[in-house]
């Protein structure tokens, strides 16, 4: 959230006159997948004040305020901002994918002709459209509820494991000075100069 002072960009239309507020709207928020939530001009007919998310619904509705003083500047008010009570989250299934029907469903589009003349922009999203269209019909999908949907997708219980084992090692070492036997696999800071 903050003033961006790029007024020449048209958030309708991901487009702008300025290679600087090109260079913002593609790096900033295109790379990061960000969305703009604020949909009025903020400031004399432009919209300089972002509030910027990377997943939709995160933010819900913002209204805008008079000035607060001698700013010419409206102030923001973000009346709900979604909460997950209980989060139930949805994982990619990998191990129960159909790759062979994803490689097939991709291989069939015709690249060259469909991205023919466009930009990297428009070429990115169309790719992306038929990258996901095919990740739903041949990756299923598993909820993920509890204690496990704080844990990223790829901490398995080896994973856990290593890590909880790297933390009593630290615990260890931090305590008695050594590794209880287990040697270091870094060089030593005592060597030879």
């Amino acid at each position: 959230m903050g003033d961006f002072n790029h007024p020449d960009i048209c958030w309708r239309d991901n487009a702008a006159e300025h290679k600087q507020s090109r260079k913002f709207l593609e790096g900033a928020v295109g790379d990061n997948f960000l969305l703009q939530v604020i949909e009025e001009s903020t400031r004399r007919g432009a919209m300089l004040d972002l509030v910027l998310s990377n997943k939709e619904g995160l933010v819900g509705d913002v209204k805008l305020k008079g000035s607060l003083g001698c700013s010419d500047h409206k102030m923001m008010e973000i009346l709900r901002a979604a909460r997950r009570v209980h989060s139930k989250i949805t994982a990619l299934a990998f191990r129960r994918a159909d790759f062979g029907l994803f490689r097939d469903l991709l291989g069939r589009i015709p690249w060259d002709k469909v991205l023919e003349g466009r930009e990297a922009q428009d070429s990115w999203l169309i790719f992306k459209g038929h990258l996901l269209q095919a990740q739903e019909r041949c990756i299923p999908t598993k909820r993920k509820s509890g204690k496990n949907t704080k844990r990223p997708p790829w901490m398995n219980k080896d994973v856990l494991g290593k890590v909880k084992q790297k933390g009593s090692l630290q615990r260890v070492e931090a305590r008695t000075g050594s590794l209880g036997g287990i040697q270091r696999n870094c060089p030593s800071s005592q060597g030879s100069g």
